[in-house]
């Protein structure tokens, strides 16, 4: 888990943080057009946590013969720039800097492609069970971090996967607390 000091951002990755690196990133088209942070959920299987299998997923190793949904997912090449896990740890897989492959056919305010200008943060879990408070606390860290580093990111640009992939993506969900989260970032003041 992260300490509440020293969290920050360099050359793209956070610091104090476990890191597992995957492929499955490629370039920005504008590296200064960071300006949209998208929160997800996922468990592997669906509605389990814990275990290795986000990480196989993410890196292009998921076992097809482990589970059956497995089996029609594991070619697929994706990833996040952080995950969250239940118990607070976070772990980075794509520097922001990248372009990390989660938002898919997507669209904010009329822009597509939202991986091209976007940071993806997934929790583990599901859309109608709770997350963790330790989930809160880290994911509140890390957007404050975030917000700093990449001040284009305001409250109205930090939204669901459902609000930029609707009728395709339902995540994080109505168990995701909006209020209780956006009250707590904290926006660094201008000028």
């Amino acid at each position: 888990m992260v300490s509440d000091t020293g969290l920050q951002i360099h050359a793209g990755w956070l610091n104090s943080v476990k890191r597992s690196e995957c492929e499955h990133f490629d370039c920005r088209p504008d590296a200064n057009d960071i300006s949209l942070l998208v929160i997800h959920n996922i468990s592997l299987p669906p509605g389990e946590f814990g275990g290795p299998h986000i990480l196989d997923f993410f890196a292009g190793k998921l076992q097809p013969h482990i589970h059956p949904i497995f089996e029609q997912i594991y070619l697929m090449r994706v990833s996040a720039h952080l995950l969250i896990r239940r118990d607070g740890q976070i772990i980075q897989f794509v520097g922001f800097e990248e372009r990390a492959w989660h938002a898919g056919v997507s669209s904010f305010q009329g822009r597509t492609r939202c991986n091209d200008f976007s940071i993806g943060i997934e929790l583990e879990g599901t859309d109608n069970s709770a997350y963790s408070a330790e989930q809160y606390a880290a994911l509140v860290k890390v957007t404050n971090v975030i917000v700093k580093q990449y001040p284009l990111i305001n409250l109205s640009r930090i939204v669901g996967h459902n609000d930029i992939a609707p009728g395709r993506k339902t995540d994080p969900g109505v168990s995701f607390d909006w209020a209780g989260y956006r009250q707590q970032i904290r926006f660094p003041k201008s000028g």
